[in-house]
């Protein structure tokens, strides 16, 4: 089944820990704020996370102290 990723940046605490769990789905902003750069999806949550990250994708949405990462089975867009 396919996975989609985004943040809500508002309730990023930019502490990176979904950086260092899946450096491949998400990165940093200059201030700090996540976003998933996986395919070049800029955050939309349009792009399917590919199936070898999928375990990486889990343990950054668990390590998330804010619980801002959002997932879903279909496209946010």
């Amino acid at each position: 089944m396919s996975q989609f990723a985004s943040v809500n940046q508002e309730a990023c605490i930019a502490c990176g820990a979904c950086n260092s769990a899946a450096p491949d789905i998400f990165d940093l902003d200059y201030n700090g704020i996540a976003g998933v750069i996986y395919e070049g999806d800029k955050n939309r949550g349009i792009t399917a996370i590919g199936e070898e990250l999928l375990e990486e994708l889990q343990e950054a949405f668990e390590s998330c102290p804010t619980h801002c990462i959002q997932l879903a089975t279909a496209a946010f867009a």
